[in-house]
């Protein structure tokens, strides 16, 4: 057979090589119902000779035809921050059922970037958009023209349904003091706190759910150990804001028995701050992070931290675009929904009760006892 000018097994090429028209072998191969009357000897004759070519049905034909295009644009912040990767995973097994392909896009933090990906997924026409949110989302003008376009789309890790867009996030209230509470049981009272950077919708939350379990356990914050992370220009800069965090910390001179940290990347950077001043984690210093990304459990010590499950909101995400999408098939307009996945407290070595001689230290400095 000759060099074909597309590169791909055709029809045509299967009927030149079997001897059968164009017609004929389109109708076995498609399965379609008049392939009942064509003769078993032939059908089988056609499939082998499909199989032997390597022969694939053109998806790109047939859904300019049935005007589908089974797919759907997945478009993440960054695929640098192991944050999205258990996400994109979850989304990846959640649509592989329903036979629609995932068009992954990595905005890279950027926002010009996010903007033109978005509008590549419109001008293809996906059938739904999935996005894996942080700050830069927010700011896009595109959002009202997806809706616009009648196209589904569910957000993961922003609560955007007042502008009717079905949202998968984690508690993150909950979160914040499910973590605070757990360094309050370990005896910790002088407590260090890494706040997220203001932009990203995850901070606030966050820091009201540590705020409020303090203040179950009459916990008041010094002021001078509460520190803010810059707005994050990539993943990395979690980590470094964590260990320039550390050691602001440390040349305040103000005491501290633990750290609760934004994120699992925030945490890595504190410990290796710690560290490099000679302290130890966790026998000196306590360290809790947020997420349960990977880095988080490989590390030493592995990260005590609060988990998201991310694949599993992944696949939330993944569910509910296509069942969005049957509801527009229907031509019925799908309502948006709003799932807030419950957080849990993942033990590990960063994490220790407070020593008794360093509890009488540390009663002392607060006046307690």
């Amino acid at each position: 057979m000759g060099q074909r000018s597309s590169g791909h097994v055709t029809l045509l090429d299967v009927a030149r090589a079997c001897g059968f028209s164009v017609s004929t072998v389109s109708i076995v191969l498609s399965e379609a119902p008049l392939s009942q009357n064509v003769a078993e000897k032939t059908r089988r004759q056609i499939r082998a000779m499909a199989q032997q070519l390597g022969y694939h049905p053109d998806a790109f034909a047939r859904s300019l035809r049935r005007r589908r295009s089974q797919t759907i644009g997945v478009l993440a912040y960054d695929l640098s921050d192991p944050y999205c990767v258990p996400v994109v995973r979850g989304i990846q097994e959640g649509l592989q059922p329903a036979s629609y392909l995932p068009l992954l896009m990595d905005a890279q933090t950027k926002r010009g970037l996010f903007d033109n990906y978005l509008q590549m997924v419109l001008e293809r026409r996906a059938e739904g958009v999935i996005v894996i949110a942080s700050w830069v989302f927010d700011e896009t003008n595109l959002l009202s023209d997806v809706q616009k376009n009648n196209v589904p789309i569910v957000i993961v890790s922003r609560d955007l349904t007042e502008r009717g867009v079905s949202s998968v996030l984690v508690d993150n209230e909950t979160g914040g003091a499910l973590a605070m509470r757990h360094l309050i049981n370990l005896g910790h009272r002088r407590i260090a706190v890494i706040r997220g950077p203001e932009e990203m919708f995850d901070s606030e939350p966050r820091w009201s759910g540590v705020q409020s379990a303090a203040a179950d356990a009459g916990i008041h914050f010094d002021p001078r150990l509460v520190f803010q992370l810059p707005n994050l220009v990539d993943p990395t800069s979690g980590f470094e804001g964590g260990l320039d965090c550390a050691r602001r910390m440390l040349a305040g001179g103000r005491p501290f028995s633990a750290v609760l940290a934004f994120d699992d990347l925030t945490a890595l950077g504190v410990v290796r701050g710690l560290l490099g001043a000679g302290l130890r984690v966790p026998e000196d210093c306590s360290v809790l992070g947020f997420d349960d990304v990977l880095p988080a459990s490989v590390a030493t010590p592995a990260i005590t931290t609060i988990r998201q499950p991310l694949r599993e909101m992944g696949l939330l995400a993944a569910e509910w675009v296509v069942d969005a999408i049957k509801t527009r098939e229907q031509r019925r307009e799908p309502l948006p929904r709003l799932h807030r996945a419950p957080p849990e407290l993942v033990v590990r070595m960063s994490s220790a009760r407070l020593a008794a001689r360093k509890k009488k230290k540390e009663q002392e400095i607060v006046g307690v006892g």
